[in-house]
This record gives C-alpha cells, structure tokens and sequence, in this order.
C-alpha cells in the first residue's frame, strides 16, 4: 500500500501457508532455503525480511506456522508475552528496572576481556534444551522441513537447535541479530554442534569462538539488510539516496566542503544536488513490543512549530502495534496539530508484519534521521543513516550501542523536550552528515549477498567487511 496518509492500513494478499506477502519469494531464481524466524519483536523478522529472495515457499515463523502443535503453540505464546509485557514495563521507574532486570539477567552478555573459554552453557541454555529435548518444541517442524532438506536459515536459536536435536538432514544455518551475543545462541556441546553461524560483525565472530564455537562454523557476512535499499555488489542505491540525505544533513555545507573530494571520489562528482529531493526526514520508531510511545509524543511536541512550518517533517513508525498507533494520534490532536496530520506528522501503522517490513524499508530511503533504540536497527546506519540512540532495553542493545558509538554511526538522544534545539544544532554543524557518512564507510552493508552466496554457492565480489571488534 502507498500514499502518505496519517494512519495506514495494510489491504496486503497473505499467503495462508507460512505468512508472506503474495508469492514474491517462490518466483525468485535463489529460492532454495528453508528461512525460518519468529515473530517475536522485530529483529528476528526483519533480519528474515531481507532474506526473502532465499525462501522456499516463503518466511516461516516457528512459533505460528499452519498445523503448529497447540502445545508448541502455547509455549511460544507464553514467552512472547513475557517478553512484550517486560519490555512495555521497562520504561517506567524503579519497577520497570526491577522487572526487566529479572529477565535479562538470563540473557546477558558477559563482558568479553579477558579472553576465556565461555562454552560452558548457561541457565538458559538448559532451560531452552529442556523444551526441546523433553517438550517436543520444534519437533513437528524439523519433521515436517526434512522432507525436503534444503538449507535452513534460521533467525532465532530455538529452531535452529531443534533442528540439530531432531536431526534434521539438510545444513543449519543461524542468523545473529546483534553486535554482541549471549551464551543463549549457540549450543550446549558447542564442538560438537553443525550449526554454522552467519556474524554480524567481527565482534560476534570472535564471541563466538570463544563460546567454543568451531572456527569452520562461523561466516563473517553483515547483517541482512533488504537488497531494494542497497542496489547490487556496488551500492548503487545506497549511494543515490546518500547523496540526497547529505543535503539535509548539512543544509550549510560544512561538512561537505570539508570533504568534497572524498564525497566525490565515492559518490560520484557533484555529490549533492543543489536542491534536495525530499523534506527533511526524522523518522521515530517504538520497537516490536510498543515501549518508548511517549518518547515519541515528546519528540513532537518539542518539534510541533518547526513541523507547521514545514522545517521537518516527522514519521511515527508504530509497526503493527494498533495500541501505539492510536494513542500517537490521540496526543497528535492534544496537540492541536490536526491539521497536520499526514502532512508534517505520520502515524505509519500496518495490520500485519510482511507489509510493515515492505513499507518501512521504502520509508528508510526517504529518511535523514532514524531516532530509535539500539535494536538490530542500528545496523541500518550502514546504508548512510546517522542513529539517534533511545534508551537501551536488554543486554544487547547496550552492545548495540557500544558497537555504533565505536565507529562514530549513532549518538546517544538530547534531552527530548529540546528536541528542537539540539536537534537543529546537530544538523546546522553538519555533526549529522558525519554519522551519515561514518555509518556508510564503516558499518556492513551486503549481509544479504554474503549469505546468499554462502547458501547457492555463487560468488559474489564484495569489499572485505571492515573488522571492528
């Protein structure tokens, strides 16, 4: 669905079958792996999203496929909604801090120096084989794949081990989603596992090793971003849509003159258009489960006069989250900005998650400014797009952010009542059009071609990644 209206419902076709949108996948010449996600927050989703050209018959999600066991069903639902419940929690004081500290302790990431053997596997690592191994979960869907053992992809670890303990007869392939790792994604005999890992980043491959992790099992390709927002082994969209971020980003061409050759020697000569082709562009995003919506309204009202004068424009991406959708336009109203609802102002809401993930990833290209927290979002900064870091919710998206600062593609928000002070500030120094071109030098950009390559045995010439532990 197109059109830049306020509120956006998606009038999407669905493949009843395993949950993508209209039969893309299966027209595709490298359609020959097993893609299997969960829909669980937005990360495993969209790592799978930019990964549809390989999906045989479609994405799958393992916890909500047809014919899934009420069993298995049941135990996915449960953990799902404690995951979205904490999250929503997190930002409220003391209990929120409380609660999620309960659940994250399971997951985190122990510091990595010094180096030393962390195989042993942890609390959740049993606790996730005794679902497995004792519950069945996932065993219904090995068996039902290994009649046609293509490779499987998997985005989240639970499949994956399945698929080991249920012998599933094809290669595993596991996709990581952040910039650093717990002990949760690797299995309990790590040396003796044939799960072969596809890392983000240099960091994860050398966390990996050291979760004992055999060094033949571990690919270093990027994260999956969507083929349509990079354009080929030479980034040819990339490239077009940086130039025109660029002419946002530095209004006052400081950063530009400052770096003209080099913008030139990459982009081409005459990297920035006298005119840019599109108003300047933050887009705030809340997250899978919904937390962080009064972030937003924050932003905006801060902003509110600069949008009725058409200095920014601003997207609230709420996903597929209808709670968060409407109450975005609930407080637009408060705030006496009906007018420019769809105008200056976008609730960007979606019924269901395939269209979501379409039509945000055309958003991106339009955007200068992603505001969100530190999800696997932040790899996005590698298509040119400086990241406004939001408070930080679980173990790895401190990594995340950690991992951004690093190489100077994210920055850590203003104060969100000053919005358009700090904001404006950031863009008219051209500290803005720096992070844009850091992101784009630095950060990974071509994980999709990596793993297809690595999946169809095609090579692809690619940049060797830039080895940023």
């Amino acid at each position: 669905m197109t059109g830049k209206t306020y509120l956006i419902y998606s009038t999407a076709t669905i493949d009843s079958k395993f949950c993508i949108i209209g039969n893309m996948q299966k027209t595709h010449k490298h359609a020959n792996a097993w893609v299997v996600s969960v829909n669980m927050g937005y990360g495993h989703s969209r790592a799978a999203y930019a990964l549809k050209d390989l999906a045989h018959d479609g994405i799958i999600n393992a916890n909500d496929y047809k014919g899934i066991p009420k069993d298995d069903k049941r135990l996915w639902v449960q953990s799902r909604k404690i995951y979205e419940t904490i999250s929503r929690l997190k930002p409220l004081p003391i209990i929120g801090d409380i609660a999620f500290e309960l659940i994250d302790r399971n997951q985190r990431i122990e510091p990595f120096y010094p180096r030393r053997d962390l195989s042993k596997p942890t609390s959740q690592v049993k606790q996730t084989y005794f679902m497995v191994e004792k519950l069945g979960l996932g065993k219904h869907l090995i068996e039902k794949l290994s009649a046609n053992p293509l490779p499987m992809v998997c985005t989240f670890f639970i499949p994956a081990f399945a698929a080991e303990v249920y012998d599933y007869p094809g290669d595993i392939y596991l996709v990581v989603c952040d910039a650093d790792m717990s002990r949760a994604w690797v299995a309990k005999d790590p040396k003796k596992s044939r799960i072969k890992y596809f890392a983000p980043n240099a960091r994860v491959m050398e966390r990996l090793k050291l979760y004992g992790v055999r060094e033949e099992n571990i690919y270093l390709t990027g994260f999956p971003l969507p083929k349509e927002i990079i354009g080929g082994a030479k980034g040819t969209i990339i490239k077009d849509d940086l130039k025109a971020r660029l002419c946002n980003l530095d209004p006052k061409r400081i950063f530009s003159e400052k770096y003209v050759r080099t913008l030139n020697a990459e982009l081409g000569n005459g990297s920035c258009p006298l005119k840019p082709n599109h108003p300047l562009t933050l887009t705030f995003s809340v997250g899978g489960a919904g937390a962080q919506r009064r972030l937003g309204m924050q932003i905006i009202n801060s902003l509110k006069h600069k949008i009725k004068r058409k200095e920014i424009q601003v997207h609230l991406a709420a996903g597929t989250k209808k709670l968060a959708a409407d109450f975005f336009t609930k407080e637009i109203k408060k705030l006496g900005l009906n007018r420019m609802l769809g105008k200056g102002v976008f609730v960007d809401y979606y019924k269901d998650r395939p269209t979501y993930f379409h039509e945000f990833t055309k958003l991106l290209r339009k955007t200068d400014i992603l505001w969100t927290k530190p999800s696997e979002m932040s790899f996005y900064t590698g298509i040119g797009l400086p990241i406004i870091m939001a408070p930080s919710i679980g173990s790895q998206e401190v990594f995340n952010r950690v991992w951004l600062k690093q190489f100077g593609g994210g920055v850590t928000q203003g104060d969100p009542r000053y919005t358009d002070e700090w904001l404006f500030d950031w863009i008219n120094s051209g500290g803005l059009a720096r992070m844009a071109w850091n992101g784009y030098i630095e950060a990974p950009t071509h994980g999709s071609y990596r793993i297809e390559s690595v999946i169809t045995g095609e090579k692809m010439e690619l940049e060797n990644l830039p080895l940023i532990v």
